[in-house]
């Protein structure tokens, strides 16, 4: 068998491996991670984190919340692939879109938005659904 012909039944294999295993978390529970970050305004003051802290923690009321980590950079190794430019990063985990989807619109959230808005220079969102548990 030539080389071309074994990269292609191998490629297909590979590609059916996918399939099956899309197929098969499809009907599974498929949590959506919700990872904010925030870079203050102030990075250096004390007292605009702890306010950004304090509103964080208010999320945790939400009903539609199954985790809720808040954390600031780590001081590990720097290397090119690590950003510890942000202050505060929130981790928030949902069951499913429609989970997230009414956490947005909690008034919970819309009042965290409003009161805390003011602190940060930029926000920057990442959401993924669980493909691997």
């Amino acid at each position: 068998m030539n080389s071309r012909r074994r990269f292609l039944i191998k490629t297909g294999a590979a590609a059916s491996g996918l399939a099956f295993f899309a197929d098969a978390k499809a009907g599974t529970d498929r949590k959506l991670v919700h990872h904010v970050f925030f870079w203050l305004k102030n990075p250096d003051s004390e007292e605009d984190l702890n306010l950004l802290l304090a509103g964080l923690r208010s999320l945790k009321k939400i009903k539609s919340l199954r985790t809720c980590r808040v954390g600031t950079p780590a001081r590990t190794e720097p290397r090119d692939v690590i950003d510890q430019s942000y202050q505060v990063s929130l981790l928030t985990i949902f069951d499913d879109v429609k989970g997230h989807d009414e956490y947005q619109v909690d008034p919970v959230h819309a009042a965290f938005v409003e009161n805390h808005a003011h602190l940060w220079s930029k926000v920057l969102v990442y959401d993924s659904m669980d493909i691997l548990a």
